[in-house]
């Protein structure tokens, strides 16, 4: 019985879409990028005789902690083909030219036709479902293929549907895969709760990322002359209530600090508005500007520097929190500084409250709060070096989880 309302609940779902597909750009996105899908796959693996990992990411978010296991595949075993699909148009569209990948689609839905098609089209030695990615009718099909599944950054919270006395068919679904790599000690006790014991604590792949990106990043001219011998705020992917807690901090410490502001969108009304808010020198990074270090703010009108941009602050501020949800914190971690941002919406990032609870980071509700709480770093520096301390060595602890999935994966792809 819950084998069937789960494979209603997914016609639902498909309908649902349907249905706002003529009021909804996403929805439109959703229903075109699945048109005569299966069709599109079969034809692509006509010719495919090479063994093939399938990847699956919900969207962006999950293709970065999927993107260093499959570049560590393609580098050590050349002779594999990647597989990788999203479930959002928000990870498809912006990835589906991403060259690592040999194969992208968008992931068929999950029924029981679809599925069993796909995977015997595709016909994977290994599946890799990236965080939270659990589909019911592809891993059953993954089973009998036969095929290793991997849940890999997972992580689950106690309140989630596995866990409830009605969630029998999804606990089901979790006893498909052969092993988990979980983010923290917490996933693995769940896990271990409902009998499942094929679990490892490997962290998330995201600090590899991460580090991999500040390692081999270059130096940017324009923000270290900006910067000079001045300390430094950096601000990354702001929104306007962002902005609006910090347009009256820089205001006041103009004189003490430089800042940098990395907007999470960089359309020029929203860039006039900052402008407007602060009552200090700044510039655009566009402009070029020969006098550069003689401005308070520089505002990065382009993308693509945010990574390397933390590399000129003492202190960092990342946006996000006050709305949808805070945007990544590990790239300014990576940099040992401590990390300010929004008190809104932020629990569901294990980072950020990894490190609110250690000290390296800090949730701020206003203004007023955030310059109580950078004052305290500046009155007692040992709190600063403290902070710095924190955020360094809480991204040495975390690195390594891909090399512990591929230590997993290896002797699959060999054999």
């Amino acid at each position: 019985m819950q084998r069937l309302l789960y494979t209603i609940s997914i016609h639902l779902l498909r309908i649902g879409f349907l249905l706002a597909y003529p009021f909804h750009s996403k929805a439109r996105l959703f229903v075109t990028g699945r048109f005569n899908i299966l069709k599109k796959i079969k034809k692509t693996f006509l010719s495919v005789n090479e063994k093939v990992v399938w990847v699956h990411c919900a969207s962006l978010g999950e293709f970065e902690q999927g993107r260093p296991i499959i570049e560590s595949i393609k580098k050590k075993h050349s002779h594999i083909k990647i597989l990788l699909t999203f479930f959002s148009p928000s990870g498809y569209e912006v990835r589906k030219n991403y060259d690592q990948a040999d194969f992208i689609f968008y992931l068929p839905w999950d029924t029981p036709a679809q599925a069993k098609e796909f995977v015997s089209l595709t016909k994977p030695v290994l599946a890799i479902f990236i965080k939270y990615e659990f589909w019911f009718h592809y891993t059953e099909c993954l089973k009998k293929q036969p095929a290793k599944i991997i849940s890999a950054s997972c992580i689950l919270r106690p309140n989630q549907i596995f866990f409830k006395n009605y969630g029998t068919i999804f606990r089901q679904l979790l006893q498909n895969f052969d092993y988990f790599f979980s983010q923290n000690s917490e996933t693995k006790k769940l896990l271990n709760s409902i009998g499942i014991e094929h679990v490892e604590v490997a962290g998330d792949t995201r600090f590899d990322r991460v580090m991999e990106i500040i390692s081999s990043g270059e130096e940017i001219a324009q923000a270290k002359r900006f910067k000079g011998s001045e300390k430094t705020f950096v601000i990354g992917s702001c929104w306007p209530e962002d902005m609006d807690v910090l347009a009256p901090f820089i205001n006041e410490n103009s004189e003490l600090l430089k800042f940098i502001i990395a907007p999470h969108e960089i359309s020029d009304s929203f860039i006039r508005d900052i402008e407007k808010s602060l009552q200090v020198k700044s510039c655009r990074y566009s402009e070029q500007k020969n006098n550069i270090e003689d401005y308070s703010v520089l505002i990065i009108d382009n993308i693509g520097l945010l990574s390397r941009l933390y590399h000129y602050g003492e202190f960092a501020f990342v946006g996000g929190a006050f709305g949808k949800g805070l945007h990544n914190i590990l790239e300014a971690a990576c940099y040992g500084i401590p990390i300010f941002f929004g008190n809104k919406n932020y629990y569901k990032y294990q980072e950020a409250v990894d490190l609110i609870m250690r000290g390296g980071a800090f949730e701020v509700a206003d203004y007023a709060d955030l310059k109580a709480k950078y004052e305290l770093m500046i009155v007692r520096p040992e709190n600063f070096l403290l902070a710095c301390e924190v955020t360094q060595s809480y991204v040495q602890e975390n690195l390594g989880a891909t090399k512990k999935i591929m230590s997993y994966c290896s002797p699959i792809l060999n054999s």
